[in-house]
């Protein structure tokens, strides 16, 4: 794909043919051929939407969680999760909530139990991982937009997003079956509660010195800089956006698959830590420079060796 600086005299040609004349359609139909033909809006909606509800979501299985614990244990945040409304919700849902926060198979179902653990680990990277991942799809909007005025084939937004998140649910098999072992490990009776002991310092010490490897360092590189990736391997074909998507998606769980082990040392459902991990990721890939990362790193591993001391 060429791209160059007839963008203008380009959109003045496609945009005022008969193509994009919409008169003839009614009002819906002139709303949904406009979102079709420029789709950076939809694609925007979807991904904030998405977003906003895994949020949701998960903010209600943490107040769920927090208040299913047992009189005299807490978690951080606990207290505030508690002066939160507990709103209704349909039966399904709680039904969903109960297999995640509970450590023990309900009715011995652990098929059922994997899967609403799948979702929650899904939901989970939604809701941290796709706001990092935004730079990437603006960047792949804009030069979509520019090969669409030029009158060339575009494939949506949405696929890419598709490659990226399949990653991710991926990613969340794995994560889901790791909380499954270490339930069956600790056999505990109590809610989803932080991983202590050794196990939680060996998450923050796996954390801590992936932060300072040079694959973190390389996977960092492809996310920071997007465009050249997209550009080079620019498609009208669907099943190569797609895989354009995997790729991308791979680079960001190279990034970031490390930070995820410190939810087990926190809490699985610890919503503030979520936000936190969410953020740090964004200013990561946003910040030139190694400082974030090793930073991030070397307060991990002291946290680390300090959980050591306290189990010891």
């Amino acid at each position: 794909m060429r791209l160059d600086q007839r963008g203008d005299s380009a959109h003045s040609v496609v945009m005022s043919g008969p193509q994009d004349d919409f008169s003839h359609l009614d009002r819906a139909g002139r709303a949904t051929a406009k979102v079709a033909r420029r789709p950076r809006t939809a694609v925007n909606a979807v991904v904030v939407a998405g977003i906003a509800l895994a949020w949701l979501c998960l903010a209600a299985m943490a107040i769920r969680n927090a208040d299913g614990r047992a009189a005299g244990i807490s978690a951080p945040g606990d207290a505030m999760l508690k002066l939160l409304p507990n709103l209704p919700l349909p039966d399904f849902t709680e039904r969903f909530f109960a297999l995640c926060i509970t450590p023990t198979p309900l009715d011995g179902d652990a098929g059922l139990r994997m899967a609403a653990l799948v979702l929650m680990w899904f939901l989970m990277a939604v809701a941290t991982m796709l706001p990092s991942a935004a730079p990437m799809i603006r960047t792949y909007c804009e030069i979509a937009d520019t090969a669409r005025i030029k009158g060339e084939p575009v494939v949506h937004p949405l696929v890419l997003v598709a490659g990226y998140l399949g990653v991710w649910l991926a990613a969340s098999v794995m994560f889901a079956a790791l909380t499954l072992a270490i339930h069956s490990v600790a056999a505990s009776d109590e809610v989803l509660d932080p991983v202590v002991g050794i196990a939680g310092a060996l998450a923050l010490l796996i954390a801590g010195l992936y932060q300072f490897s040079g694959l973190k360092e390389a996977c960092l590189r492809k996310c920071r800089n997007p465009f050249s990736i997209l550009f080079a391997n620019w498609s009208a074909r669907p099943v190569r956006i797609f895989r354009l998507g995997l790729a991308q998606g791979m680079w960001c769980l190279g990034c970031c698959w490390a930070l995820m082990l410190v939810m087990f040392a926190v809490g699985v459902m610890n919503v503030f830590w979520m936000a936190l991990i969410g953020l740090f990721t964004l200013i990561e890939k946003q910040t030139a420079g190694r400082l974030p990362t090793r930073l991030a790193g070397a307060i991990l591993l002291v946290w680390a060796a300090a959980l050591l001391v306290v189990s010891a």
